[in-house]
């Protein structure tokens, strides 16, 4: 039986009126699910018996099964949960600075296989319904109780641009009124590098952040960190990103992790402002988080400082971000799809 929450509010509207419901009726329904937040039908209690019962037969209303939560001597907190077929996926908390942000995965495993993220070690499983990519935020919610969540980024494991339709039907009700009501542009994709997907998410016309994960400056590095390039290469990927943003009249934001010997010297750091400089982006420099399966280390203190120096020098926009939840395996390429 098909989960409720895998439909939009225009295709609720659809299906009520082949009930023979109202329109205001289906915004109603949608609200319990969104705003009141109820995981039974039996709750919507402005609904007739009857409608209820309906909506039972037709639809299932089932929560994510929370296997385990940790948080973080920083108080992120990374939950672990069980999809219907025994699939697990893990999302993040994050606060900082008055923000609360959701980190959701939008695939069971990644196909993508980054040579420093864990999110691909264990493979591709498959993609996530809607239900399941807006039952992750539910959850999160749930665990909430005087405050709300405040921003929305898909760099959970899995490419939100692989699982395309899917992932903007999520932020289209997470964006919504009547849904979750989060402001577009506090909702950011982030991808390996998908051209196709960055192009038709410009034609979208949402006011969504985009965020591409860089991590090197000249074709050879950037294979060898991410064999999406052999497809997508860079030269290709920064003509879509400067096309994208001046359709959307977005700022693009480019993630880097400085990974030792590798990707942060002087030279790195003179590709990366010749390929960035004179256009509508930034960049996000994060230090490596280690992952057992991979050789690489975290650059020294100073090669950091040296490296923000240089490009903010070259007057690149570059900001450091410290990690959350390091000490869980919760921070930026430490998700993966894991067994208890």
């Amino acid at each position: 039986m098909k989960d409720i929450r895998d439909y939009s509010l225009d295709e609720f509207d659809a299906i009520f009126k082949v009930w023979g419901e109202t329109a205001y009726r289906a915004k109603q329904a949608f609200s319990w699910l969104y705003q009141k937040r109820v995981d039974s039908f039996d709750l919507m209690s402005n609904l007739s018996l009857e409608l209820r019962e309906k909506l039972k037969d037709n639809f299932s209303l089932d929560r994510l099964k929370l296997e385990k939560l940790q948080e973080s001597g920083d108080t992120t907190k990374k939950f672990l949960f069980a999809l219907e077929d025994g699939n697990l996926i893990e999302s993040v908390l994050i606060p900082v600075k008055g923000r609360l942000t959701a980190c959701l995965s939008s695939q069971a495993g990644c196909p993508f296989s980054c040579g420093f993220c864990a999110s691909g070690i264990a493979g591709f499983k498959r993609n996530l319904e809607v239900s399941e990519i807006i039952g992750q935020l539910l959850e999160i919610y749930y665990t909430l109780k005087d405050s709300a969540v405040t921003n929305v980024v898909f760099m959970g494991t899995g490419e939100p641009l692989d699982n395309y339709e899917n992932v903007l039907k999520a932020i289209r009700i997470i964006n919504a009124s009547q849904g979750l009501n989060i402001g577009a542009r506090r909702i950011t994709i982030s991808t390996c590098g998908i051209i196709p997907g960055i192009k038709r998410l410009a034609s979208e016309g949402l006011q969504i952040e985009l965020s591409v994960s860089l991590h090197a400056a000249d074709e050879k590095t950037r294979t060898r960190l991410m064999p999406v390039n052999k497809k997508y290469p860079l030269r290709d990927l920064i003509s879509a990103c400067k096309d994208y943003a001046v359709l959307t009249k977005r700022q693009v934001t480019f993630e880097y992790v400085l990974i030792k010997d590798l990707n942060c010297s002087k030279e790195a750091g003179d590709n990366l402002v010749r390929l960035l400089r004179g256009w509508e982006c930034k960049v996000n420099l994060l230090v490596y988080n280690p992952v057992r399966e991979f050789p690489y280390q975290p650059p020294e203190e100073r090669e950091v400082e040296f490296f923000v120096w240089l490009l903010r020098k070259k007057g690149i926009v570059v900001t450091l971000r410290k990690s959350r939840g390091k000490d869980i395996d919760g921070a930026c390429g430490q998700l993966r799809n894991r067994s208890l």
